[in-house]
Order: structure tokens, then sequence, then C-alpha cells
């Protein structure tokens, strides 16, 4: 863990898709579609309609929550120490003949990548890497707060080996647990994990399970804004994974008082009707996920673009006058990029609403690193 981070905890989250459990693999949703006109302001949207055959989970904090109350978020959390611990070579002894346990290299030259992933941990003295590590924490995380646990069993890992020895990304990820379920292991193991974060730890040593790191595409990197003072603040690594079918989940009632499997389409259609609220993060991605409604199709894009890298994204806040700019890179407002004439500048890259439900996001620059530019307004009208 990055000690040295003054005013950000470093965390890590991951999007966690399935495909719908009533249809089969050629099939599109027999939900009611949403027309994307339905998630972008209607004066400036005529958009398509939206068939999903995948859906996302989202879990609702609690009231009680300190950060983010009632919103509802992709699973996720803050690192742990034991997410670094040595004891993980053990854990992932079979991979350790591979750089990174089978990690593939990403491309992003190391001077732009962001800190939370080019830092050596091993000046903080620990032997596991952070796209490792943060990998381990989203999953750990997941497990405390829904009950699902992506893992490796004994019996798997030759096939895992192979597939990643030949550097095949495979189809969407089987769940693996439903027989844990049924021997009630998990349940009693996610109670001692959610007190002590080391028992995750424990669990995989005594169960011989190995996380299933693999499954967990790199997707983003976002900071919370400075805000308030005493406000926490989050540099947050976001993954996201692919399941063939929804699993179980294990319901907690404490931090998590609701799990929802729904499209993204939906997600951002609730916000937008006022019956949910997500974070600008949350808003951003799952408005990127409506560019490709296939599970198939996000899972090959997410597995192929992963290896280009992620950029650092630290919104900056601001006002117009008639309410609020959060700037992000490349927008002619923030201070990290470059511009000659900012007044005359038409980069924008931006959230801008006049209060928490009219969020929207303003774009008139391409992606960095081969990713997807969110499904929005006036630019989609000929989709």
């Amino acid at each position: 863990m990055n000690t040295a981070l003054k005013y950000w905890k470093e965390a890590a989250t991951v999007i966690l898709t399935a495909g719908q459990r009533s249809l089969g693999a050629d099939s599109l949703s027999s939900r009611t579609p949403v027309s994307s006109a339905a998630l972008t302001p209607a004066d400036s949207a005529h958009g398509r309609t939206l068939h999903f055959d995948y859906d996302v989970l989202m879990l609702k904090r609690s009231s009680r929550s300190g950060f983010m109350p009632n919103a509802y978020v992709f699973p996720g959390g803050l690192v742990d120490s034991s997410d670094f611990s040595g004891e993980w070579l053990d854990v992932f002894k079979p991979f350790a003949h591979l750089t990174h346990f089978g990690l593939r290299r990403v491309e992003q030259p190391p001077e732009s990548r962001p800190p939370m992933f080019a830092t050596d941990r091993r000046t903080f003295g620990s032997p596991i890497t952070g796209d490792v590590a943060f990998r381990i924490c989203a999953l750990r995380e997941t497990f405390e707060e829904s009950g699902v646990l992506l893992f490796v069993a004994k019996h798997e890992r030759e096939s895992v080996l192979d597939r990643l020895r030949e550097g095949r990304t495979g189809e969407p990820l089987r769940d693996s647990a439903k027989e844990l379920t049924k021997r009630g292991e998990l349940s009693r193991w996610r109670t001692l994990v959610n007190q002590d974060p080391s028992n995750f730890i424990r669990m995989c040593k005594e169960l011989q399970l190995v996380p299933n790191i693999w499954a967990l595409h790199e997707w983003g990197n976002w900071l919370t804004p400075v805000g308030r003072d005493g406000a926490a603040r989050f540099d947050t690594a976001f993954f996201i994974c692919c399941l063939q079918e929804v699993p179980d989940t294990l319901q907690d009632q404490k931090e998590i008082v609701r799990f929802q499997w729904s499209t993204p389409a939906e997600v951002l259609k609730s916000y937008r009707d006022r019956q949910l609220w997500i974070a600008p993060p949350q808003f951003y991605e799952l408005s990127r996920m409506c560019r490709l409604t296939r599970l198939d199709d996000l899972h090959r894009f997410s597995s192929e673009r992963a290896v280009e890298g992620c950029e650092q994204w630290l919104p900056v806040l601001s006002s117009d006058g008639e309410g609020s700019v959060s700037a992000l890179p490349g927008d002619r407002l923030h201070p990290l990029s470059v511009h000659s004439n900012p007044e005359a500048d038409a980069s924008l890259h931006r959230f801008v609403g006049s209060e928490p439900y009219t969020v929207d996001i303003q774009m008139t620059i391409p992606p960095k690193y081969k990713h997807l530019q969110p499904l929005i307004g006036h630019q989609d009208s000929k989709l």
C-alpha cells in the first residue's frame, strides 16, 4: 500500500457484468429496450433503441455510510495492507514463473501511467505489484459486499495456465463458486473476511483457491475531486469483468443495503428519472458501456483494450454562472491540459449540471488509449 499518499486513499472497484439468465447466447434482451434519447437531454438526442443481452451489478450504499450515502456504486473499496502481503506469493505459486503472474504487459509508457500503477511497490516493502494487488483488492471487496467470489480452483489451474501461455482471453468467465455456496463455505468465510481482510489470504490457502486476477481488465483510474476540507478522497483503479451469467449474491444489510442487476441503459434512465443516484464516474462509465450492447463484444473490447493502459482522471470543479462544471483531462479548463488560447479553444471534456440529477457529459475530443467515447447528446443523434 502506498503510504506516501497524503490526500487520497487507494481503492479498487470492478464493473461486474453478466449475461442475462433467461436468454440464449445469441438472443437480445426481452425487457423493454431503452432509447438513447432517454439517457441524454431531450433537446439534443434523437437516439437509437438500445437492446442489451447483459446486466451490470449496482450496489446501493447504506444511508449511514460516511461516503456517498444511498448512492448506487460498483462493488469495490479501500486497499488493505494485506492485498500487498508477501503471503500471496504462496497462493500464486503455480503462476510464479510467469511475469506478474501471467497478467499481460501494458503498452502505455511508464511515464504516462497513473502513479498508482507505476509506483514501485518494492520501495514500500512489498513483493506484490500494484496491478496484481489492486485486482486482489477489487475481488476481495466484491466478495465482502456481494458474496460474489471469482477464483481459480485447483483443478482449473492447468487450463488457465495453458490459456495464459497462449495469450488467449477466451469467452466471458463462468461462475466457479456455486459448489462452495452449496457447502456453506462462502458465507462462513465472508464473515471472517469482513472482520479482517487478511482472512482473504487464509481462505484462499485453506480452500486452495487463487483469486482470478486474469478475469479483471484494466478500465480506468478516477480520483475524487478536491472538495470541502476533511472529505474522503480516493484514488481508485477501475476494472471490468464479464461473466456468462448472473452469479448468486449474498445480502449483508450493513454497508450495502440492496443489489440491482440492470442494463447500463436502465441504470442511466433510472438516474434521469430520479429513482436512484449515481456519482459522475459511474455515470460516465455506464455511458461508455452503452456503445456495446452485447456481452461478447464488451468482453472482447475490454480484454483487447486493457493492454493500452489508461489515464488518471482528477475532475477539477468550477462554476460557469448557471451551474457546476467538472473538467476532465483534455478540457480547455483542466489545469493539466495544454491550450494556447483557452478562451477560443473548443476542446471540451467535462461534466455539466445545475444539481445532482441533471449531470451530463460534454466531449469534443477523442478518447485516449483506444477507449470508448460515452454515448452523449447530439453527437449520437445519427446512430
